[in-house]
Order: C-alpha cells, then sequence, then structure tokens
C-alpha cells in the first residue's frame, strides 16, 4: 500500500488540520507550491495560505490549525530536513528521495497522499472515514508506480 485517495467537501474549513492530526512530525520540513490555496476572512478568500515555499513542521502546523482556509490546487511534500528536499514530480521520485508525505489536493475535493509508512495511509484512512469524506481508496504499489506527483503536471 502506497498511499490513499479520497474526496473531500468541498467547503471552507481545516481540511488538513482535520486530515492530519496525529500523523505530521513536527521536525518534518514542508515543500511547498502553493498554487491555490487561500485564507478566508470575513467568509471571502482572502489572500494566500502560504506565502513561503519551505515550511518547518511546527509553522506549517501553527498555519494549518489556526486558519480558516479554502483549498482549490496544493501540492506539499514533507521531508526530514531542509538538506533532504528535493523536486518529487513522480512516484519514483517520490520512493527515491526522503519525502516522507505527499500530498497533492485538485479542484478543492480530489485528494492524493502517499506516505512511506504504512501505518500513516491507515490513520489516514480512518480520518478520512471519520470526516465522512467519499470516494476513498487505497494506492497500491502498481497503482502509484509512474503517477504524476504535481497539479499541474
Amino acid at each position: 500500500m502506497r498511499g490513499i485517495m479520497f474526496q473531500i467537501r468541498n467547503e471552507y474549513g481545516k481540511q488538513l488540520a482535520d486530515l492530519l492530526v496525529d500523523i505530521v512530525d513536527p521536525a518534518w520540513v514542508w515543500s511547498i507550491d502553493p498554487v491555490e490555496s487561500y485564507k478566508v476572512e470575513n467568509d471571502t478568500l482572502a489572500y494566500p495560505l502560504f506565502s513561503d515555499v519551505i515550511m518547518d513542521g511546527q509553522e506549517f502546523s501553527e498555519l494549518i490549525n489556526t486558519h480558516v482556509y479554502y483549498l482549490i490546487f496544493a501540492d506539499l511534500k514533507a521531508f526530514p530536513t531542509r538538506e533532504s528536499i528535493v523536486k518529487v514530480k513522480k512516484d519514483e521520485d517520490f520512493m527515491r528521495s526522503e519525502c516522507q508525505l505527499a500530498i497533492l489536493l485538485i479542484d478543492s475535493v480530489y485528494t492524493l497522499i502517499l506516505a512511506k509508512d504504512e501505518e500513516v495511509i491507515r490513520k489516514l484512512g480512518e480520518c478520512a472515514r471519520s470526516k465522512e469524506f467519499t470516494e476513498i481508496e487505497y494506492v497500491t504499489d502498481e497503482q502509484a508506480s509512474g503517477m504524476m506527483l504535481t497539479v499541474w503536471g
């Protein structure tokens, strides 16, 4: 098992915080292609959620837990150190790299997450079910092979 796919609700909220609770290692460093993710203020899209392309784990957790946001497109990758960050565009890049978690969100609902740790994948599945996300499907090694891991291709 390499990952999980599902659909989140198309609404303002804290979906990343909801999904990643008890999963994110605070020591991870996040490589972010912010694409289209916005903070919400006064029930309106305000400004980009992610202003940095690299964030430490504590800063990332604080951001996703503190603000209400709207995710249209997001491309987030977690690495153990800043020095280990590399471009991860395909499944093969993911497997060769030290990237621990790759999160892609497309069109506000379609979510794909790959992880090196199968226990993390199981926890994500449990969380997705408890949050009543839909179309939950585990991704096998065979399905992931050759998969693109960017929102724009």
